[in-house]
């Protein structure tokens, strides 16, 4: 039985097995039609002309499907030749009422009957066949009852033996009628090699072919050739690659049997090997063994590059092809990950060693950064406009939407998501334009850059110091620098005991706040990432002296917890023994914090604060009184006073900006104190 492609297709995939063909004897070629059909081949090849498409008004038949099988042709029963049998089906297109002329359609008329529909549909059908360097073209005739042809059924298949072809070579086939009633249909395979079918008694090319097996040992690859100890035979290591030529690696010719090794660097995906007898017109037998490798898919990924081409193009260059996507991202300074952005390159298949254009107005070194995924994996990231803009920038990058009725909004990317920028008055108005964005009861824990410097974000948008990246009718891309941003105030490093969600979120609205004095404001909370790479005790080291040599101070907030861990510390005069997490730079301060109050060098460097409700004067050790400690919020204007220095506004402004602060804190603090278990009760020793 002749074997159908699908199976052979399966056949040689992940694991072959070896195939037996059906041989047919002698040269001729031949065509039969399932029962119902009448066929005739036309003898000789024709010319391929398809032409252009015409109507067809009435019943014709046209192809509507190609199979093929793969069978033997023999001269001899050990002489044969690969050939590729093709079926046809037919089916009928068009309604008999629209029938006006018999002879225009094809319809042969019966004399001894006058109704069509007893008369005979027909068709020419042509079938092209293609494998280099040789084509064929054949032509069959095809006859049909008419009583038994149905507008838009199949009326059967015509079958044509065979199309000679090379062994291990790509062909292509194609069918359409003459005249053409509709588009080509078109298939294109590639033909197995001797190893993968029953077929080396058959074929004489294949008997004094090289076989190749593939084996593994740690990390060495051995190609194995089992070849008789005098026969001469090519072998070709090369990349083989789905768009374009394929490239060459490597090419010897040898004698007898060998054992080569290769190192699994270099193995790749479309790493392929063939081996031929140097022979005249010796068949040559291909094997890519390492396509399902995973050392040779990491292997691919280590050898790809994005690389830029001016003005606005890019490449992904790599050996092999990849089932890859790409985004552009925006990459902050800091370590922070790249935020993929959808505007202005959705994900998109990656075709590699092609030319692709990123539609930027304008190019950004934070921007240029381009992603590309495989299976939703991260496998190569790079900046690609490092070399000519130099390093990352600390810019913002803002998101423009546009509504309806000129409806705009803006927000800012962060690492927490897009921020809506606030105004004063928590509304968005940028020359009469922006919509009004209400304030989100959600924004993170640390109230990020953007939510604290919304005002000065948009009256830098306003006044044409940001850059436009990207933009289309929805949508709009803007960077704008954050060194014009960031007021330079007093320095000030908040320490504090991290022991309660609640109570982080009170610190958190404290230092947003005090960021509007304006005051620089250091604090563990929007350092996470810092503090979990440098640890806490190099994080506070570092931030406490970048502090007071900008002639800042440092802020110690006290709570039952942080006053629990002083007293330990006075009490061992070491290190306190309860544990403390990664991120608690507070009991990682204390030796430092401690030999400062000790040895009277915390005046004037250090101020102390401690929240209403949540614990008494009294409860803060006697230690840190040397310096002014203040209950918040209720001696809101004298905190804020000491903190600024000889910088504090005058006290009616002063009163002013207590009183916005108050406003911030007040919410965080009430829900603090209103949760169970919470330390409004607490006793004189701040237990």
């Amino acid at each position: 039985m002749p074997v159908p492609w699908f199976l052979l297709s399966l056949a040689l995939g992940r694991s072959p097995m070896v195939l037996s063909l059906e041989k047919l004897m002698g040269p001729q070629d031949t065509a039969r039609c399932s029962p119902g059909l009448s066929c005739h081949l036309w003898d000789g090849d024709v010319l391929c002309l398809p032409g252009s498409i015409v109507s067809a008004p009435g019943p014709v038949l046209v192809p509507t499907r190609l199979q093929t099988e793969l069978v033997l042709r023999c001269h001899q029963e050990t002489d044969c030749d690969l050939c590729v049998r093709v079926a046809i089906h037919l089916a009928v297109h068009g309604h008999w009422e629209e029938l006006k002329d018999e002879d225009k359609f094809g319809i042969a008329a019966d004399p001894e009957l006058e109704e069509p529909r007893n008369a005979f549909l027909q068709a020419q059908v042509v079938l092209s066949f293609q494998a280099y360097p040789t084509a064929r073209c054949v032509l069959l005739e095809v006859q049909v009852r008419a009583a038994l042809a149905q507008p838009g059924q199949s009326v059967g298949s015509v079958v044509f033996d065979c199309f000679e072809a090379a062994l291990g070579a790509e062909v292509r086939l194609w069918s359409y009628t003459q005249p053409r009633y509709q588009k080509e249909l078109n298939l294109t395979q590639q033909l197995p090699d001797c190893k993968g079918l029953e077929v080396r008694d058959s074929i004489q090319s294949c008997w004094a072919l090289p076989w190749l097996s593939v084996s593994a040992d740690g990390d060495d690859v051995h190609l194995v050739l089992d070849v008789s100890e005098e026969q001469h035979f090519g072998l070709s290591l090369y990349w083989n690659q789905v768009q374009g030529p394929t490239k060459p690696w490597w090419h010897s010719n040898l004698t007898g049997p060998q054992n080569i090794t290769l190192n699994h660097t270099d193995l790749f995906p479309c790493l392929c090997i063939q081996v031929w007898p140097l022979e005249p017109d010796s068949v040559r037998t291909s094997l890519c063994p390492f396509r399902e490798d995973p050392r040779a898919h990491r292997n691919l990924w280590r050898a790809a590059r994005l690389r830029l081409l001016p003005p606005r193009g890019w490449q992904l260059n790599a050996p092999c092809s990849l089932l890859a996507e790409a985004t552009l991202c925006w990459q902050a300074p800091g370590g922070v990950p790249c935020q993929s952005l959808v505007p202005p390159l959705s994900r998109a298949n990656v075709t590699v060693n092609k030319t692709l254009e990123l539609p930027l107005l304008n190019a950004h070194p934070n921007l240029c950064v381009q992603q590309v995924s495989s299976w939703e994996k991260l496998q190569l990231q790079e900046c690609l406009w490092a070399d000519s803009l130099g390093a990352l920038k600390d810019d913002m990058l803002l998101v423009e939407t546009r509504g309806p009725q000129d409806n705009r909004s803006l927000c800012a990317l962060e690492p927490s998501g897009c921020t809506p920028l606030l105004s004063r008055a928590s509304t968005l108005q940028l020359d009469g334009l922006l919509s009004v964005v209400p304030l989100s009861d959600s924004l993170p824990l640390a109230w990020q850059r953007a939510a604290r410097l919304g005002e000065q974000l948009l009256q830098d948008l306003q006044s044409g110091q940001c850059l436009q990246l990207w933009e289309d009718d929805l949508r709009a891309l803007w960077a704008c620098p954050m060194d014009k941003s960031a007021p330079r105030g007093r320095a000030a490093l908040l320490l504090y005991s991290a022991e309660d969600p609640g109570f982080e979120r009170l610190v958190g609205a404290l230092a947003s706040a005090l960021c509007q004095l304006p005051l620089r404001v250091a604090v563990d909370l929007w350092s996470r990432r810092e503090l979990s790479a440098q640890g806490p005790l190099a994080w506070f080291h570092a931030q406490r002296r970048q502090t007071l040599q900008d002639g800042g101070v440092v802020v110690l907030l006290f709570s039952p917890g942080a006053v629990a861990l002083c007293h330990e510390w006075l009490q061992d005069g070491a290190a306190a023994s309860a544990p403390h997490g990664p991120h608690d730079a507070y009991a990682a301060s204390l030796s430092c914090v401690l030999p400062d109050f000790l040895q009277g060098r915390a005046p004037g460097r250090y101020v102390g604060a401690y929240f209403d409700g949540l614990l008494h004067s009294e409860a803060v050790p006697a230690l840190f009184r040397s310096v002014p400690v203040f209950s918040l919020p209720s001696q809101l204007p004298d905190f804020l006073g000491t903190l600024q220095g000889p910088a504090a506004p005058r006290p009616g402004r002063l009163g002013e900006k207590a009183k916005q602060v108050s406003r911030a804190l007040q919410p965080a603090l009430d829900q603090l104190l209103q949760a169970p278990g919470a330390p409004g009760d607490c006793t004189r020793d701040g237990t």
